[in-house]
């Protein structure tokens, strides 16, 4: 039987432009089924107006809008009327309302009901196609949320994904307004990027933005400014915090056009902490997340496992603080690339990238890793390596005591039946001996008792992390999920998504 192919949606109000043509693009490309179905709307909502908006003068060209659709790879373009989408008119059907927390800034503070027309439509929309996927333009952030928010409130079973804000050859971004612009006014009116563009470079170096000085520029270059906001990206609440993650939004009129861009405003590059127990496919999944979202990996594992072959190799007692510190203190350890998956380590120029895989060094690891200075010196270490961010790190403390500040924190587990079941094909792949299966899994119980229990940073799942538990998934499975839930955190526009 044939398996039927997924529907992803591209909700527009027309007057498509390159903008338009990425989403469409980016849905053609993702489909859990192959080929997928593309499908465009173009439907100019009345409920989104307001009284003296530009309805009536909206940009309307459905042949304009075939071609554009199918030539960037849609499969088929739905304009339905008015009738279609309200049989009894607008006005005799349910409406959403979009909590006000959500639109109480940026638009949503001036243009009352807007939203709540917007969300009233496209659930509409929904409805009436039922696809497995909606893609929508992160150039309207506010309005990205708060479908984002619609969706997850009424558990509707639709993926939502943003796609980059597209922009002109000159940085203005693209929008169906933009040709209600004369050239002059298309000079003054790229102020507005520019203005977002500097803050966001300026961010980067330690600057605060000052809005006022901001506001005032543009201003000076003869844009109306309607509003200028900072906001937490999630929540649409102003911030004052220096946090890694920040909105500055603005609304401009250039004449009779209305323009809205922003700026993401990142201190560093994002951090995603991995935790769990031993076995349950954090390495394998981890090297294959990094590798999709091109973020640097950080096996802090085999960190703990290099120094615990050291230990062994030069016979350092643990119970002497003495010979522990003079290990310690000359360590040398490093991660090299590697042609494959398998990052190299070495450490005080070995390279031990095989040998910390061995079951002695596992059988003695939780030991090493719960000594205080070890746990101290490798950490200082992980959290120089992650200054800059950038990175995935995987442990088993990296959400809670390494880096508790991470966009993104997962906690990765299975079953011990399942992990003794990974750790034997391990082990068969890398030519050592294979204990039962109740030997490995009893070995891996003790093991999570030894690293839950520790004084210094124990096995422990921080309070804002996800929980995956990766019993009958495929390493596939694990990763599409994890890139799921970074998108959630991470916008497109901040760490773009590297072509293959």
């Amino acid at each position: 039987m044939q398996q039927k192919s997924d529907l992803n949606f591209v909700p527009t109000m027309g007057g498509l432009h390159k903008g338009h043509c990425q989403l469409i693009k980016a849905a053609q490309k993702f489909s859990t089924t192959k080929p997928g179905v593309v499908l465009v709307s173009v439907f100019v909502n009345p409920l989104q107006f307001g009284p003296n908006e530009d309805f009536q003068a909206y940009p309307r060209d459905l042949e304009h809008d075939c071609e554009v659709a199918s030539n960037c790879g849609a499969n088929a373009l739905w304009a339905p009327s008015i009738d279609e989408i309200f049989p009894k008119g607008p006005n005799a059907h349910f409406k959403v309302q979009v909590p006000p927390t959500l639109q109480a800034h940026l638009c949503g503070g001036k243009r009352a009901g807007h939203f709540d027309g917007v969300a009233t439509v496209v659930l509409r929309l929904l409805n009436l196609t039922k696809p497995q996927v909606l893609f929508l333009g992160e150039k309207d952030w506010q309005q990205f949320i708060i479908l984002r928010h619609l969706l997850k409130d009424l558990d509707l079973p639709v993926k939502v994904l943003g796609v980059a804000t597209v922009r002109d050859f000159d940085g203005l971004a693209m929008s169906s307004r933009n040709q209600y612009l004369s050239q002059d006014q298309r000079k003054k009116a790229l102020a507005l990027p520019r203005q977002l563009a500097s803050a966001a470079n300026g961010i980067k170096k330690g600057e605060i933005p000052n809005l006022e000085k901001i506001k005032s520029y543009l201003m000076q270059s003869g844009l109306e400014v309607e509003y200028l906001e900072k906001v937490d990206p999630f929540h649409l609440q102003p911030t004052e915090t220096n946090q890694p993650l920040s909105l500055l939004a603005a609304s401009v009129r250039c004449g009779r056009t209305r323009l809205i861009d922003h700026a993401f405003l990142m201190t560093r590059k994002p951090i995603v902490a991995i935790d769990g127990p031993a076995g349950a496919g954090k390495s394998t999944v981890t090297k294959n997340f990094a590798r999709r979202l091109g973020l640097l990996y950080l096996d802090t594992g085999a960190m703990y496992r290099a120094v615990t072959w050291l230990i062994k190799k030069e016979g350092v007692n643990l119970q002497e603080p003495s010979e522990l510190f003079k290990a310690l203190n000359s360590l040398k350890l490093e991660f090299l690339p590697s042609k494959n998956l398998e990052q190299e380590v070495t450490i005080n120029g070995y390279n031990v990238t095989e040998a910390i895989r061995s079951p002695d060094v596992t059988a003695a690891v939780s030991l090493v890793a719960a000594q205080p200075p070890v746990r101290k010196a490798l950490t200082e270490q992980q959290k120089a390596m992650g200054i800059d961010g950038g990175l995935v790190a995987e442990g088993r403390d990296i959400g809670t005591a390494v880096f508790p500040g991470a966009e993104l924190k997962i906690f990765l587990t299975a079953s011990p039946a399942e992990r003794a079941r990974r750790r034997a094909n391990d082990l068969r792949e890398r030519g050592f001996r294979v204990p039962s299966l109740t030997t490995l899994e009893e070995q891996i119980k003790e093991r999570d008792q030894i690293d839950s229990t520790r004084q210094i940073a124990p096995l422990t799942r921080a309070d804002d992390a996800s929980e995956i538990v990766t019993d009958g998934m495929d390493i596939e499975e694990v990763v599409q999920l994890l890139v799921e839930l970074f998108r959630n955190r991470i916008p497109e526009e901040v760490w773009p998504t590297p072509s293959n």
